[in-house]
């Protein structure tokens, strides 16, 4: 008979960030447990609050299916000696298996003959197996964990009960002397503690002591009641959708009311009144029907409405202090000069192995300069990127930024206006912190653009020049995250970029007047360029191309970042096309070859009258005119012209000894190759894709 299994972890109050992420490792880890045990079911629910950690599986059977299993031991001439005696190894590898020498048959393998023993293995009850769900349960890991008492077991939280039912009896098992039993308990202030008999009326116990154990119910209840004020006010709420999960994940019983605060606070830029609700008080703001900020907020209580206005009042209280604190600030900073702030900045460290953020700022203003005139700025943009890198790191010493530090840069901008600077540049010193996440928005603005990778380029060549590089998943100061924002700013903007130059051009600058920018920059660093490809591979598989076509592309002699994306585009449009493999072949085979070629030859030109067939005179004039245009024209049309060399090549190659003996001719002929392996490598490193 089929039973439902059902396990609660009980805990004190969870982070929220780490709840959903906890349910979905334990149901993967429960999941997993069964199939290992061969125990089936049918389906599996799990259900989550601040203080619990859920699941429920049903239809387990009573009992493991028998099993019938073929082992194979030692080779018959090891398990047998010439008068059929039993060996050692034969009598230990039947005891190991539980039988007798009696189980022994011989099959053959491979031409040799092996011991068999077919061994049963009778099923266990479905009770004894979830015994050992203790180990599922200390299994699990956390971000950050703790330990109580005198144990040296640590966990997310103390762990205060555990319920684990198969249908209604108690699967027996304990951990830190907290026994599993059927008794849970409800919401911490209006809910006791609840017997509960079976595993299907596991939520409806749970909700008559204030309790929504599905984490989806919950949150859906949350928008629903949203959902109603804002219709009922006519306003409109964004339901940001992180925001949204975080407070799901700090209530049990969730009920949504609306606070005020004053109008007077309206006055302060709006991204500050957002971020002080958002991310100090996890409220959502309210906006009217034209999307204007109101002084409304919308917050979630964890419990019933019971005594609802004193709660309101509260929160009003805690949100007035902090705005009172935000208009203060803001206030203050504006009789604050631009120029008082950056000779501030002298005296803020960037990192103590590098120097001050007033000496980065020097090299990034260098550096976004190079990387101007490199993308092909204006002269309005670059006097607009100067004047927007002499200052763009000022708000950090603000009064605002120091107190809401997810201000910084949107504060810049908006101080910078106050102070008359052009709207350009303080659009810059807003963005040149985008992306702020892997996938995060991107610089809009050209000048912003380049501000934002001259200042993520400083900072992973300083770290670089320091050795202070990220290894495994250790990478504190986010250099993986920066070099990934300037690919997706490069691939964005569709910049001319080439990596190596951009290097070298950067190390000399800054090296010339090492003094003044406080740290001496390698010119030449494989590791970087590795590490620059890493974040180019990352970025490339998120496109779903092939992993041998990034293999390919990332491969070739081609350095420009623009250059490779496109290359990497071309070759995975033109994957599928009829005659790519024969393509790839010829040009693979031509590459190959043209490995071979003699050192001292490298550079030399073909010379026509060592030609011995017309197969070559036809190659040389297809080759020449080939690289004649191949500078001049687009990588999807240098791609076009190395493929349409196919049928030229195949005939070359039939009527053609390239390794001659005559080593004149044999190195002119190689020299030929190696003039078409030169521009296909200038794409991919053709070799390297996978035809069969």
């Amino acid at each position: 008979m089929a039973k439902d299994l059902l396990l609660e972890i009980g805990l004190e109050e969870m982070p929220a960030h780490v709840v959903w992420p906890s349910s979905k490792q334990l149901e993967e880890r429960v999941v997993k447990f069964l199939e290992e045990n061969s125990l089936t079911f049918d389906s599996v629910e799990s259900f989550s609050t601040p203080r619990r950690l859920g699941i429920r599986v049903t239809n387990i059977p009573d009992r493991q299916e028998d099993v019938q299993e073929e082992v194979k031991g030692p080779a018959k001439k090891i398990a047998q000696d010439a008068e059929g005696n039993w060996s050692k190894a034969a009598e230990g590898f039947v005891r190991g298996q539980g039988l007798t020498t009696d189980a022994i048959t011989f099959r053959e393998l491979n031409g040799v003959e092996y011991v068999y023993v077919t061994k049963y293995i009778h099923g266990k009850e479905s009770k004894e197996v979830l015994t050992q769900l203790d180990k599922v349960i200390t299994s699990m890991t956390f971000p950050v964990t703790m330990h109580w008492g005198d144990t040296t077991f640590e966990y997310i939280r103390p762990i205060h009960w555990i319920v684990a039912l198969l249908d209604e009896e108690v699967i027996p098992f304990e951990i830190l002397n907290v026994k599993t039993g059927r008794e849970t308990r409800g919401h911490r202030f209006l809910g006791d503690n609840a017997v509960i008999n079976e595993p299907k009326e596991y939520e409806e116990k749970l909700k008559e002591q204030f309790v929504i154990a599905n984490a989806q119910t919950r949150q859906q209840m949350i928008v629903e009641q949203i959902n109603q004020l804002a219709e009922e006010n006519k306003w409109q709420i964004d339901l940001d959708a992180d925001l949204l999960e975080e407070v799901t994940n700090l209530v049990e019983y969730p009920t949504v009311f609306v606070g005020d605060y004053e109008e007077r606070f309206l006055s302060v830029p709006e991204e500050v009144l957002v971020t002080s609700m958002k991310e100090h008080q996890r409220y959502f703001d309210v906006r009217n029907e034209k999307g204007v900020l109101l002084p409304h907020f919308i917050s979630v209580r964890n419990g019933n409405n019971v005594k609802l206005d004193n709660v309101i009042k509260g929160n009003q209280k805690v949100l007035t202090a902090r705005l009172e604190d935000a208009d203060f600030f803001y206030e203050e900073d504006k009789k604050l000069s631009i120029d008082a702030c950056v000779e501030k900045l002298k005296n803020v460290t960037f990192h103590e192995k590098i120097g001050s953020i007033y000496e980065k700022m020097q090299r990034v203003g260098k550096i976004s300069q190079l990387i101007g005139q490199q993308v092909g700025l204006t002269d309005e943009e670059l006097a607009d990127l100067q004047r927007a890198s002499e200052i763009y790191k000022f708000d950090l010493v603000t009064n605002m930024v120091g107190e809401f530090p997810e201000l910084q840069g949107i504060m810049g901008e908006k101080y910078a206006l106050l102070q008359g600077e052009k709207p350009t540049v303080a659009q810059a010193v807003r963005e040149h912190y985008l992306p702020i996440s892997s996938e995060g928005e991107l610089p809009e603005s050209t000048v912003g653009a380049v501000l934002a990778v001259a200042d993520k380029l400083d900072s992973i060549l300083a770290f670089f020049a320091v050795e202070m590089i990220p290894s495994g998943s250790n990478d504190p100061y986010a250099l993986r995250r920066q070099t990934y924002g300037i690919v997706r700013i490069i691939e964005n903007k569709g910049w001319s970029f080439p990596f190596r130059k951009v290097q070298r051009v950067v190390a000399e600058a800054i090296n010339a007047d090492e003094a003044s920018f406080g740290i001496h920059f390698n010119q030449d660093q494989q590791a970087l360029v590795d590490f620059f490809k890493g974040r180019l591979r990352q970025r490339l598989q998120l496109q779903n191309i092939r992993h041998d076509l990034i293999d390919a592309v990332l491969a070739s002699k081609q350095d420009d970042l623009t250059q490779i994306f496109e290359a990497a585009r071309i070759f995975g449009q033109h994957a599928k096309d009829g005659d790519f493999k024969e393509s790839m072949e010829a040009l693979t085979r031509v590459i190959n070859l043209a490995k071979k070629v003699n050192p001292e030859a490298v550079g030399q030109k073909v010379d026509p009258k060592l030609f011995e067939n017309d197969s070559e005179k036809e190659l040389f004039a297809a080759v020449k005119s080939a690289r004649d245009q191949f500078g001049d024209q687009s990588m999807a049309d240098n791609y076009e012209m190395l493929a349409n060399l196919r049928p030229v090549i195949e005939r070359y190659f039939n009527e053609t000894m390239v390794m001659a003996e005559d080593e004149k001719i044999r190195n002119n002929r190689l020299t030929q190759l190696a003039q078409i392996a030169d521009m296909a490598e200038a794409l991919a490193s053709i070799d390297k894709i996978i035809t069969k």
